[in-house]
């Protein structure tokens, strides 16, 4: 009788015990952007963590500004993509390190969107060809945090030059990623049509 009063427990015990075991990736890193007046293009100056190298791209890169209204209570300091006139993309690199988005791996953002933008997830693994996530999200009332698992997203190629996606790519090498990013693939459009990024989050294992 006692074997049996104990034997769920025992088994959510083990349970837990192999998710903990098989949860490996940690924080990588986090970016708020800086409580600095807003500017566009935003630049390195903006980015609040020592250890991240800021890049733009796209027609649109000098367009993407970091924005806030002071007069707007608890406002956040944030990406905004309205004013630009084409496509853009934004993208992060830790300065000595890589990481690894296989596993448990998650990237999460808090963000707001406008019109039909839809904000995509864009990476440049170790193998240099760019790619964006076909996963996005779409239209949000009000800000929003979104948890991206990588593991269960699809991928498609990205032209960086122009930030426009290809054909699709089957199981892409995740394991050593330099940068790691977001864009909507598309021109912004004012308040009404536009992406927002508050801050970002990647969870993933450091590799030298």
């Amino acid at each position: 009788m006692k074997l049996l009063f104990y034997r769920p427990f025992f088994m959510v015990c083990c349970i837990l015990a192999c998710t903990t075991a098989n949860s490996q990736s940690k924080l990588f890193f986090r970016e708020d952007w800086k409580a600095i007046p807003a500017a566009t293009p935003v630049t390195q100056e903006h980015v609040v963590n020592p250890n991240l190298i800021l890049s733009l791209y796209g027609p649109a890169k000098d367009e993407i500004k970091k924005s806030n209204h002071p007069q707007i209570p608890n406002d956040p300091y944030y990406i905004w993509s309205g004013d630009c006139k084409g496509n853009w993309a934004l993208s992060l690199r830790y300065r000595d390190k890589w990481v690894d988005l296989t596993g448990d791996a998650k990237i999460i953002l808090r963000t707001r969107q406008s019109g039909f933008r839809q904000l995509h997830l864009i990476l440049k693994p170790g193998t240099g060809d760019w790619l964006v996530s076909d996963q996005s999200v779409p239209y949000t009332p009000d800000w929003v945090e979104k948890e991206f698992k990588i593991a269960g997203l699809s991928w498609r190629k990205l032209n960086i030059e122009t930030v426009t996606e290809g054909s699709p790519v089957q199981n892409p090498d995740l394991s050593k990623v330099a940068e790691i990013g977001f864009t909507d693939l598309m021109p912004g459009g004012g308040t009404p049509a536009s992406s927002r990024v508050d801050w970002i989050e990647v969870y993933g294992k450091e590799v030298n």
